[in-house]
């Protein structure tokens, strides 16, 4: 069972899905460069310009464009230490220094010292991700609003949304785009097309200009922007899944609780369980793949205490279910040897 990459157990759309299928055959053709229809029906969902709008390879792609377009070598980028590392991966690989704030304890990322460490730092990129990952927080939006304000003037904030379909959009920050802002958002989570690799970033005019001058002109799947059309048209479908994660994480909870555990509070499609050592989350991680279940852990402190399960459908939640009491089990019984 695949519960450790946070892809959807529900599928993309299923209109997403026949649309794709019907564009198989022109797979001989190359993809719309500027990816057109798509940025329009973007910018009709989220209320802005059509120039506002960038679309990439997965965000992957675009945390890559924000660092070759904003961040010159020797200069620093700032974020949370353990948080989404792609990001330190292009900082590092494009000659910048990547600096960072740890995690709260419970999992919250620490806001006003991370704005503090950005003035301190004269950092030039600052990351978020909200909610996060991996520790699955979220924080609200006078709280985002309150620490984007308190960053340097010539600072741009990265705000990775990957996981903002499974929040109300009245928790998230105001729709109208903001000239140090970059707000990165996927299809490859609540919409379910990890493999499809498309993402989309709402920026400042200016910012998606610079993206044009640098971004690989063909590199957009063609049928994945066929696709993520189509899965704009199901709102119902991206619904009933960000209804299901929520029962998910919810049994999740249960699940951990029934086995002596607890867990993290989550707004995104995971759970993290808290094993309380590294060492036992690291056993437990094993135990787990031993009975072919794949979960995750964090790498870096406080959260390296932990693992990480996607939720996963009904079944593959019953099956986690049973077998993660018999993994708690072994580590306990491995405990007691010990």
């Amino acid at each position: 069972m695949r519960l450790g990459a946070n892809e959807s157990a529900f599928g993309p759309p299923p209109a997403a899905l026949a649309a794709m299928r019907e564009a198989l055959p022109r797979t001989s053709w190359y993809g719309d460069p500027e990816s057109v229809d798509l940025r329009e029906a973007l910018a009709a969902k989220h209320g802005c310009a059509f120039e506002e709008i960038v679309v990439a390879a997965g965000i992957d792609d675009l945390l890559g464009l924000c660092v070759r377009g904003y961040l010159a070598p020797g200069e620093v980028a700032l974020t949370t230490l353990g948080s989404y590392p792609t990001f330190n991966y292009h900082v590092n690989g494009y000659g910048g220094v990547v600096e960072s704030v740890p995690y709260a304890h419970g999992g919250a990322v620490q806001l006003e010292a991370l704005a503090a460490a950005a003035r301190t730092s004269h950092a030039k990129l600052v990351y978020l991700a909200n909610p996060d990952n991996p520790s699955g927080s979220f924080s609200a939006r006078a709280e985002v609003e309150r620490f984007a304000a308190a960053l340097p003037t010539d600072a741009l904030l990265v705000l990775d949304e990957a996981y903002a379909d499974f929040v109300d959009a009245a928790e998230l920050l105001p729709a109208a785009v903001s000239a140090r802002i970059v707000r990165t958002r996927t299809f490859s989570k609540a919409y379910g097309m990890a493999g499809a690799r498309i993402a989309y970033a709402l920026a400042p005019r200016a910012v998606v200009e610079t993206f044009g001058k640098i971004r690989l002109q063909y590199g957009v799947n063609r049928t994945a922007q066929i696709g993520a059309l189509a899965a704009l048209a199901e709102p119902a479908f991206v619904a009933g899944v960000v209804a299901e994660v929520e029962r998910g994480r919810e049994e999740y909870g249960a699940i951990a609780r029934a086995a002596g555990f607890t867990t993290l509070p989550s707004r995104a499609n995971f759970v993290l369980i808290d094993a309380g050592t590294r060492e036992r989350a690291e056993r437990l991680s094993a135990l787990l793949l031993e009975r072919a279940v794949f979960v995750r852990k964090p790498g870096a402190p406080p959260l390296d205490r932990c693992i990480r399960v996607t939720v996963g459908t009904p079944a593959e939640r019953a099956r986690f279910g049973a077998t993660f009491a018999e993994a708690a089990a072994a580590l306990d019984a491995n405990s007691l040897h010990a």
